[in-house]
Order: C-alpha cells, then structure tokens, then sequence
C-alpha cells in the first residue's frame, strides 16, 4: 500500500520515537515538496526534521494539479492541499489530522487515516504500548480532549 503524509503524523510519529511504523505497515511514503519544506527547511531544530530527512524511505513527489493545490489553498495550508491533492493523485490512503483538512479529504473521497490510526493498527498487531504512546504524544503537545481521549481508549480496547 502507498500513502501520502503530510507534516503533523510525520512530525507526532517522530517525537514519540515511532516513524518507524509507517515503513512498517506501508510500501511507498510519499510527501509532497512543500510538507517536505515544512518538516525539514523550515522546521530545522524542531522534532522530526532530522528523522524525516534522513528517512531514505520517505519520498518527495511533486503534484502535478498546481491549480487544484492553489485553489485549496485558500482554505487549507498549502502542505495539506499538496498532501490531499497528491493523495488524490496517486489514489491511496492519506494520512493527515488536522480536522478541516480531514474533512475536506474525505470529501473528495479519499481514503484517511491519522497519527492515532497508525499507532491503534500498531497496537492491534502487538508492535507497541497504545496508551503510554498515546499520552506520549499529548505530554508533547498533541491536542485531545478528555472525551475523545476516552473514546479512543476504548477504541484500542476493542480490537
């Protein structure tokens, strides 16, 4: 399977020392130019620009549809529109979290997934502890409420 990134599940996956789970369970991890730009140039310092620019198995593909990336970008970071146009390009499984980014990807009818997809389809398969990465993940900034942190352990539960 093939799959887009864009720069926050990179990022997130970096900070909690788990990249590696995209290798894992993907064939081919592309990411357009500009979530390239945002994780590694402009992001130099900051958790994930190293491990994702060293990363060889993380590919930069440009998007041909400038003007469907353009467009989008009006209401979208440009990473995003260029991580969902090239999604869209390629036609396979997109993995994104911001939620108006999401919600305009499943739209078009893409296939998404998020950070905390990938960590539940590790969990399910034993490759790591879910909830001592998930509160990894929010003592490092990422934002969920008390609620829907409750639903997402119940989640991982289930499977």
């Amino acid at each position: 399977m093939i799959i887009v990134s864009d720069s926050t599940p990179l990022i997130a996956l970096s900070v909690i020392d788990q990249l590696v789970l995209l290798k894992t369970y993907f064939n081919e991890i592309y990411i357009p130019p500009e979530v390239y730009r945002e994780v590694v140039i402009v992001g130099e310092n900051r958790p994930g620009a190293n491990t994702v620019g060293s990363a060889d198995w993380i590919k930069v593909r440009e998007v041909k549809n400038i003007t469907a990336v353009e467009s989008m970008s009006i209401n979208l970071g440009k990473g995003e529109s260029e991580a969902i146009i090239l999604s869209r390009e390629i036609d396979d499984l997109l993995i994104i979290d911001d939620g108006q980014a999401r919600r305009t990807a499943e739209l078009m009818g893409l296939k998404i997934t998020g950070t905390i997809g990938i960590l539940l389809m590790a969990a399910a398969h034993d490759k790591i502890d879910f909830k001592y990465n998930l509160d990894r993940l929010i003592s490092c900034g990422f934002r969920l409420s008390e609620k829907e942190y409750n639903r997402i352990l119940n989640l991982n539960k289930d499977l």
